[in-house]
């Protein structure tokens, strides 16, 4: 049990440090950092998943559609959606509003599959939803109307929905995968599909001479490693030790974690507003995903250990 912890603690260290890397090296352009994460993450999982995914290769092709839409949402651009954000706002911003995740898959699973929300429920998102508003607008909630928004923050709203998209199909289909093959499967394909708009990318801006610097290779490097592979694996096994509710509990302390990085690591500034905010959205959180965690605990242990 308290190795399950330990590894939900190193979960949280490496998302946040997904946000700070990509906050760090945001001299390169979002579709790069995003594609070269992914060639890593490939290289990295092509000796454990190569044979798996060779293996199930017919389940890959029967349900390619929801495999493809799982690829494209959660692994392809969210996290390009993510760099895209740190280029225009902080990594503190980021965090919180990546932190309403759970909340707008909740809302999404009652749109797209009629699931109910209990009053408790809908309370729970409008709490989050006014603590991103919140850090957002740093606490200055009455000047909404008059305020000019980051774009970094409208992008977020993107790597969001991408994530709740991804959530839904995940519980639905992800068992029927070997955990190494998708994730080889899912990069490799990520990394196709951006390599023709990271060419683009380059055509206009052209080839990222900071590609040479050592500190933004060790920083692709990281997020290709840790975030993109170790991060899922470490969680993936939390859960089937600890159970979907509490190891869940455990990715509220990301904006937490992240914000203390920023301020140690990237000189950010920390408001107690930001704070303040952040515990809201962790509140709203609880409270929206509470109910559906222990209905669907189960079910989602059963598929990680099918997984594993």
């Amino acid at each position: 049990m308290v190795y399950a912890y330990i590894m939900m603690l190193f979960v949280v260290i490496f998302y946040a440090g997904n946000i700070l890397t990509g906050r760090a090296i945001n001299e390169l352009p979002p579709f790069t950092i995003a594609f070269f994460r992914l060639a890593v993450a490939f290289i990295v999982t092509l000796p454990l998943g190569l044979r798996s995914a060779w293996r199930y290769r017919h389940k890959f092709l029967k349900y390619k559609k929801p495999f493809l839409i799982m690829t494209l949402t959660g692994i392809t651009f969210f996290n390009t959606f993510i760099y895209s954000a740190l280029q225009f706002t902080t990594s503190a911003n980021v965090s919180v509003l990546e932190a309403v995740i759970p909340v707008a898959t909740v809302v999404l699973s009652a749109i797209l599959l009629k699931e109910r929300l209990r009053n408790v429920q809908l309370l729970g998102v409008l709490i989050s939803l006014l603590g991103a508003v919140w850090v957002v607008l740093d606490g200055n909630i009455f000047s909404l109307a008059a305020m000019n928004w980051n774009i970094g923050d409208a992008i977020m709203i993107g790597a969001i929905i991408s994530w709740a998209v991804y959530s839904i199909l995940v519980n639905k289909y992800m068992h029927l995968f070997p955990q190494f093959g998708a994730l080889f499967v899912m990069s490799g394909i990520s990394a196709v599909v951006l390599l023709p708009i990271v060419m683009v990318e380059w055509f206009i801006t052209g080839v990222p001479t900071e590609l040479k610097i050592p500190s933004n290779m060790l920083g692709l490097t990281y997020l290709g490693i840790f975030p993109s592979f170790i991060a899922l694996i470490f969680y993936n096994r939390a859960v089937g030790k600890l159970g979907a509710s509490q190891a869940s509990i455990f990715l509220n302390f990301l904006p937490v974690v992240t914000m203390i990085g920023a301020y140690l690591w990237l000189d950010e500034t920390i408001t107690l507003m930001k704070i303040a905010g952040a515990l809201v959205v962790i509140s709203g959180v609880i409270l929206t995903t509470k109910k559906r965690k222990e209905m669907t605990e189960s079910n989602i242990r059963q598929a990680v250990n099918e997984i594993d």
